[in-house]
């Protein structure tokens, strides 16, 4: 009888555990908006339904900043396919330490995020991402020599940023 308890225990611990899991697991929000300003390639304002101003960092990418080589272009080629038009935003509901969210953009059924490095216009950020499909997007885009990756020696953001520029 008592080993039938003890069973009977273990699947209750094992069913609750399973389920304070599942609890943990980020949640993603998914945000309809338009957006009403492309601050630079990877970072957007999107104004909601509700006329509530949201800041959002593209996950999974880093596009040149501003000053570096090919930073307007990123800016350009973003303004191009999403500015002023509505998209849905798909956040797991972190921000970052500027308080904006991080997630992916889909527009016009595309994710905004894929596209920038699809098209050479941004790097794969490894070190807050280990998807693979971007490393794939990005190898394609180095291969086929397209917008950044047409430069002989393409500086990567980050570096970039700590002031490293040879």
């Amino acid at each position: 009888m008592l080993y039938f308890r003890i069973k009977k225990l273990r699947y209750y611990i094992l069913f609750f555990a399973v389920l304070l899991l599942y609890s943990f697991q980020p949640k993603t929000t998914t945000i309809i908006g338009r957006i009403v300003a492309v601050k630079d390639g990877d970072t957007y304002e999107l104004l909601t339904p509700q006329r509530t101003l949201i800041k959002v960092r593209l996950a999974h990418i880093d596009c040149p900043e501003k000053n570096q080589p090919y930073g307007k272009s990123a800016k350009h080629f973003a303004a191009s396919i999403c500015f002023g038009k509505t998209v849905t935003l798909i956040s797991n509901n972190k921000q970052d330490r500027y308080q904006r969210y991080i997630g992916e953009i889909i527009v016009q059924q595309q994710s905004l995020n894929q596209l920038l490095v699809a098209k050479g216009y941004a790097w794969h950020f490894k070190k807050y991402s280990n998807d693979t499909l971007y490393h794939h997007l990005e190898e394609a885009a180095r291969k086929k020599r397209i917008g950044l990756w047409a430069d002989a020696h393409p500086i990567a953001p980050w570096l970039w940023r700590k002031g490293i520029r040879n």
